[in-house]
């Protein structure tokens, strides 16, 4: 299974961009979001108050990046030029944007935002403030229907979130903490992941590992984004795992509600009821169905069983490059599409094939949390989820 994007990909990316150019009155487009960079051109970067610009037109791609970037911007094969800027404050991120433009006698730009986003301190000029600016967000609903590759890169992260979480259950006793479980669980999955890819493995990594498996416990499980308590684990606690692996920069979500010793009556109860919303959620899912009708079908679920006020989010969302990536699987998506801000269109408010969603619906008591997130791919027939790790109590529960 391959754990690198071909280069056709982004050859195929690009030749979308410029289809899209075309259909304007726009010189050439311009993204300064990290993810939508790194998803045309292949330069992947930690967006700092230092800001990235890549530029297309209809026969170049330019890449604007601070100094301490450029050899590394340099390796990409498919930009053709790179200018950079000494560094922020002392440099001049906008200046040179602007001024790259204008060499390639750009007039009209269409645009992912009005200038570099204000990450880590970073304040600077608009775009438009020296050139006519448009809107665009092209990159950003490419992204939502995956390609053959993605996919493939996405069942490769599975594979090592599966091992990852397998090492979680392995590790999980009674009296461990659960900082150091995850931490030992991450470290030795990536160990096998990178003795087993070798040079195949496309470097995404600084100062951690490829694999990222954890766990919040006891009480922090009542809450959808605890963090991890600071005290060991104990028979009886709730579990809630996650587990996660970046393959050329895509992601895949693995998550099981699980019980060290066994389970309470109570336990058991939202457990089930849990698992029956996913299985509904994940039924309902499918090609051209409404994205919001799968949240409404849970909610209604929720609402039979006298349990709606313990649900805290919706149903999922896409994951691919980013971890959280629209369309989210939402009571208000339909709206979200119809206003007109977001330049949706009518079809964008319906299930797409080629899309990846988490299915996590969740429910949350006072003193525990009971969500399993899997990872499921729309095809034209139907759904195929792709996580794999077993879903029922028995298998969830750790004996001690």
């Amino acid at each position: 299974m391959s754990s690198r994007l071909p280069s056709s990909e982004f050859a195929a990316r690009l030749d979308a961009i410029r289809g899209s150019l075309a259909d304007t009155d726009a010189d050439a487009a311009i993204w300064f979001d990290a993810v939508n960079i790194e998803y045309l051109s292949g330069f992947n970067h930690v967006q700092t108050e230092r800001p990235v610009a890549l530029v297309v037109t209809d026969d170049r791609v330019e890449l604007v990046v601070p100094r301490l970037e450029y050899e590394r911007a340099s390796e990409i094969p498919r930009v053709d030029r790179i200018r950079s800027y000494f560094d922020y404050p002392s440099g001049d991120p906008m200046g040179t944007v602007v001024e790259t433009l204008r060499e390639l006698e750009v007039g009209r730009v269409a645009a992912d935002m009005d200038g570099a986003p204000g990450t880590m301190g970073y304040h600077g000029a608009e775009l438009s403030a020296s050139l006519e600016v448009v809107e665009q967000s092209w990159a950003d609903r490419m992204r939502w229907e995956k390609t053959d590759a993605e996919v493939t890169c996405i069942r490769e992260s599975i594979r090592w979130a599966n091992l990852g979480h397998q090492y979680l259950v392995d590790f999980t006793e009674v009296g461990a903490h659960p900082i150091t479980v995850s931490q030992r669980a991450s470290m030795e999955a990536s160990r096998a992941m990178l003795d087993t890819l070798g040079d195949r493995y496309a470097v995404r990594t600084r100062g951690s590992g490829p694999v990222r498996a954890g766990y919040i416990s006891g009480a922090q499980t009542a809450r959808p984004h605890g963090f991890t308590p600071n005290e060991h684990l104990a028979e009886g606690d709730v579990i809630i795992t996650g587990a996660t692996a970046n393959v050329d920069g895509y992601h895949s979500e693995l998550e099981r509600t699980m019980f060290l010793g066994d389970p309470s009556d109570e336990d058991e109860y939202y457990f089930e009821l849990m698992c029956e919303a996913q299985e509904i959620a994940i039924d309902a899912l499918g090609p051209d169905v409404p994205i919001d009708y799968v949240d409404h079908m849970v909610w209604e679920y929720f609402e039979e069983q006298g349990v709606s006020n313990l649900a805290q989010h919706h149903v999922g969302h896409n994951i691919g490059l980013g971890a959280h990536e629209p369309p989210y699987i939402d009571r208000g998506w339909a709206d979200h599409c119809a206003d007109p801000v977001t330049d949706h269109t009518e079809s964008d408010a319906d299930v797409g094939v080629g899309q990846v969603y988490t299915i996590e619906p969740g429910l949350y008591t006072e003193t525990a949390g009971y969500r399993h997130s899997d990872t499921v791919l729309v095809t034209e027939s139907g759904t195929e989820t792709l996580t794999y790790f077993p879903r029922d109590i028995e298998s969830n529960t750790i004996r001690v």
